[in-house]
């Protein structure tokens, strides 16, 4: 984490008025928001085939995940944040290259999975949001974008399933073509409005 970001929660930790709070919140946001597309992407099943397999099979499964969905993510401009277990956190600037690089991601396990035993086929779920973010500076984000992508991504999406915030694929430019069915999934006790992203999941 930098050491500024550090320096200014300290500080909004230890003022003692509201509007003191507000100004340093201000500040953080300043100095290390933007406004970004989140994705989050889980893969499907690994409580179950860890039990089933154990951590060697487990840990050889997200070494798979990693090396085949860094290339797809920074080929469209995005970048991974962090890997974090079975998850890959990734920051996008604009919501169509996380549409596309959430397809190809799925696209190009299914085109794997023809290869592979079923004890090894990768299958992931994928959640996205648009708004602000908070760098820290190291390797992660934060922000109620991130919450959100993170919770439809694991918990609601899925096996091949691409789930979007409404604000997320409002931003969607309508000459990509890209249509969603309605949804209104369960995020923290509130029901939000969001999308299934429609799309062929099956491998070219």
């Amino acid at each position: 984490m930098d050491p500024r970001f550090q320096e200014l929660l300290l500080l909004y930790a230890q003022a003692d008025t509201k509007p003191a709070q507000d100004e340093i919140e201000k500040t953080l946001w300043d100095e290390f928001g933007t406004n970004g597309t989140v994705l989050v992407m889980d893969m499907s099943g690994f409580s179950r085939l860890t039990q089933k397999y154990g951590i060697v099979h487990y840990l050889s499964m997200v070494l798979r995940m990693q090396l085949t969905s860094q290339p797809i993510i920074e080929s469209l401009g995005g970048r991974v944040v962090k890997f974090e277990a079975d998850n890959c956190f990734a920051l996008f600037d604009r919501v169509l290259p996380a549409v596309q690089a959430a397809v190809r991601l799925n696209t190009a396990f299914e085109a794997i999975n023809r290869f592979t035993e079923d004890a090894f086929d990768i299958r992931v779920a994928i959640g996205i949001d648009y708004g602000g973010v908070l760098l820290t500076g190291g390797p992660d984000y934060f922000g109620d974008v991130v919450n959100s992508a993170s919770k439809l991504g694991e918990d609601v999406a899925g096996p091949g399933e691409i789930l979007l915030t409404r604000r997320a694929f409002q931003q969607i430019p309508p000459e990509a073509g890209y249509t969603g069915k309605p949804i209104t999934p369960l995020l923290s006790g509130v029901r939000i409005e969001a999308y299934s992203l429609e799309y062929s999941r099956q491998a070219p």
